[in-house]
């Protein structure tokens, strides 16, 4: 039996986690949950799967929790401590789905204790890739990859040389606005820019998607993960999201990952790896869908590509500023201080003024440095946001 945790469990990641784990009870052993706001969920599953630990990132929801677990065994915590606490508890497999830069602390510690870790925290790869990555090497550990994209690249690649690779294609739905006229899109709310075409997800990740943030993301989190340079990282727009991504070979030849907008199935590969097991998900009716369309992405539409580029050539703490000036402005989008195309106006800004920062050019690359490249960018991005709305 697998011991598991799951870091982020009352999300949408976490949740697909949960429905597999439930399918298959007799397979895994549940160590620890851990949630946000969301008390009720998490102790729901926590009783459910009979988990040893459940713990809310908020510290004023401890008493809610230990009332809500009130008559069982189950341990409660609250805090950024107690998450890490939890990933440290031995466990053969973690899944790491904390939303934003707060999973890297929690999945470095799974990583430390030699745990596989199925990473669908894209951010740890953004903000501090060579650490998360050394780490794991220390450790003896291994990193799966869970989000849908790096989940295909993964198994496009599996058994073949690196070393043959030409191109990695990272394909994107469009968002939420991929049709809009260009002139549109300064006046569009945060309400539009969270509904999807295609995928079920939540609130940031979905906004992150029409802006293409999500996108940008993915395509440092590629580079970091999978060591491609980055002229071999492309990104091409496929309104259907049934080809998650591709793999180019240098005799030709393409090795695409096509499947259904499920990400049981990227989760399920990472569960069960490295065997394949009967999954939940549709299969698909080629015939059915018909024909599949890609094109280039318009950069007028989409210009956090060009960023992504130049993070991805900068390396560095590049990472950590743009990812936490991203979620810094991505708050003032939800908040209705800003515009959704003031979004990535900052973050630029943000990358400017830092490239220069004396503390951040004389430091070593630390978690401790990282965190501290982090809450600059944040501050430095709510300079920009009342700098602009004075």
């Amino acid at each position: 039996m697998k011991r598991i945790s799951i870091l982020g469990s009352t999300g949408s990641i976490g949740q697909n986690t949960i429905d597999l784990v439930r399918r298959d009870p007799a397979a895994f052993q549940v160590v620890a949950l851990t949630g946000g706001q969301n008390i009720d969920q998490l102790a729901r599953d926590a009783k459910e799967l009979k988990a040893e630990v459940a713990v809310t990132a908020d510290d004023a929801r401890l008493d809610d929790l230990r009332t809500a677990l009130k008559g069982t065994k189950i341990e409660a915590a609250a805090g950024a401590e107690a998450l890490i606490e939890a990933a440290q508890r031995p466990a053969h497999w973690v899944m790491s789905a904390i939303v934003g830069s707060a999973g890297l602390r929690p999945g470095l510690a799974a990583l430390e204790q030699g745990a596989t870790l199925a990473l669908a925290n894209k951010e740890s790869l953004v903000a501090a890739g060579p650490l998360v990555m050394k780490t794991a090497r220390t450790n003896g550990a291994r990193i799966l990859p869970v989000d849908s994209e790096h989940s295909a690249i993964f198994q496009a690649l599996r058994g073949e040389d690196s070393a043959a690779v030409t191109r990695i294609i990272i394909t994107a739905s469009g968002g939420a606005f991929r049709d809009w006229p260009l002139e549109d899109l300064e006046r569009a709310t945060p309400e539009q820019a969270a509904t999807h075409p295609n995928w079920d997800m939540g609130q940031r990740i979905t906004i992150d998607s029409a802006s293409m943030f999500n996108k940008a993301l993915e395509m440092i989190e590629a580079r970091e993960f999978f060591g491609f340079a980055p002229n071999q990282i492309e990104v091409l727009i496929h309104p259907e999201s049934l080809v998650h991504a591709m793999v180019a070979y240098c005799d030709g030849g393409i090795i695409a990952h096509v499947g259904p907008h499920d990400m049981r199935h990227a989760i399920g590969h990472a569960m069960y790896w490295p065997e394949r097991y009967p999954l939940p998900v549709e299969q698909l009716n080629l015939a059915a869908v018909g024909q599949l369309n890609f094109h280039e992405p318009d950069l007028r539409r989409y210009p956090v590509l060009r960023l992504a580029r130049e993070v991805m050539d900068e390396r560095g703490f590049s990472g950590a500023i743009f990812n936490a000036a991203k979620e810094r402005a991505l708050d003032h989008f939800i908040a209705g201080h800003i515009g959704f195309c003031d979004m990535c106006d900052i973050v630029e800004e943000v990358l400017a003024r830092l490239s220069s920062e004396d503390s951040l050019n004389s430091a070593g690359f630390t978690l401790e440095t990282v965190l501290e490249a982090d809450q600059l960018a944040r501050a430095r991005a709510d300079d920009v946001v009342k700098e602009r709305t004075r």
